[in-house]
């Protein structure tokens, strides 16, 4: 999809110009028509990246989280990044299923699992921080340091419910 304001003609990737461009005017204003599109370019490059690793930002996100809370619970993981419990079953039943992460009973309580990475699954998060920190320098390269900082609080503003100032 072209996105552009006032149906401008758009280039089609095969080279042709008959294609119009979506005016987008009404969108201008939306925070979360920005938020979305700021998502999809991200998304779209992490994709990319990590490709050949055959990983999600999710099972990224996850693997990352157990390598700094060695221990933690696929519950606590889910709620930290805003999951239900049966999405978090079937990614880390994926993570397992490629030997890069292994549930254990908690000693503390039996019923819940812990999660560690494998041998497998720390390499592989090694490559993928490789990988990540090439994919933050092109959108974070964009940004001084002190608007990066200021944009991040932004973020961290909307998606903590924040409604102050």
């Amino acid at each position: 999809m072209a996105v552009g304001n006032r149906g401008e003609k758009a280039q089609r990737q095969d080279g042709a110009d008959d294609m119009r461009r979506i005016d987008t005017s009404s969108l201008e204003d939306i925070l979360g028509f920005h938020l979305r599109m700021a998502n999809v370019a991200l998304y779209h490059d992490f994709s990319r990246a990590m490709e050949d690793l055959g990983l999600t930002q999710k099972q990224v996100a996850v693997l990352e989280l157990i390598a700094q809370n060695e221990g933690a619970s696929q519950i606590d993981i889910a709620a930290t990044l805003g999951m239900d419990r049966a999405t978090m079953m079937s990614l880390v039943n994926r993570l397992e299923d490629r030997n890069l992460v292994a549930r254990r009973p908690s000693p503390v309580d039996r019923r819940r699992q812990q999660l560690i990475l494998t041998g497998e699954g720390q390499e592989i998060l090694a490559a993928c921080r490789d990988l990540i920190a090439a994919h933050e320098r092109k959108f974070t390269g964009r940004f001084s340091k002190e608007e990066l900082k200021t944009f991040v609080g932004f973020l961290k503003r909307v998606y903590a419910g924040d409604s102050s100032g």
